[in-house]
């Protein structure tokens, strides 16, 4: 026999919860640059770390990672694949042997120059609000930076004193 359903409280609502929110905004975003992306032969992953490398051309693995919240693990195999394409190059740091250094490749430079249309061309094609795209992107990175303010005080004290 099944026990009928209990009462859920309202916090516990999965469509009340904010983190789902944000994880189901997050897969619908990255869908809906697959299409804009696949003329480029790119994935979203991989065009994060050129809008990275856009902004600063030399950077390590390590700092690639950090920006992007990703271990080098996870980074690695994802730049190897960059690399084959020739969007980035990669090469060992001539001050420490146990760095790699990514710059941006011919390909990754060539796009530079095309990219500037990426984001108009997802804003208008979703028929999203540029004005409100930006607001919440906004409120989004305090969360995230009050967030990761927690975390960093969990690490350095892990009793939460």
């Amino acid at each position: 026999m099944v026990a009928p359903p209990q009462e859920v409280p309202e916090l516990l609502k999965l469509d009340n919860q904010l983190c789902f929110s944000i994880y189901a905004a997050s897969r619908a975003i990255t869908r809906a640059y697959r299409p804009i992306l696949e003329k480029y032969g790119l994935t979203y992953p991989q065009y994060l770390v050129l809008l990275i490398l856009w902004e600063t051309e030399d950077l390590t693995v390590n700092e690639i990672g950090r920006r992007l919240y990703l271990d080098s693990g996870t980074l690695t195999p994802l730049l190897k694949r960059m690399e084959s394409t020739q969007f980035i190059e990669r090469h060992r740091s001539a001050n420490d042997e146990r760095k790699v250094e990514i710059r941006l490749g011919p390909k990754g430079q060539e796009l530079r120059r095309k990219a500037i249309t990426i984001p108009e061309t997802l804003i208008e094609t979703n028929h999203l609000d540029a004005g409100e795209v930006m607001r919440t992107k906004v409120m989004v990175d305090q969360i995230l930076t009050k967030l990761l303010e927690c975390s960093d005080q969990d690490q350095l004290d892990p009793s939460g004193q």
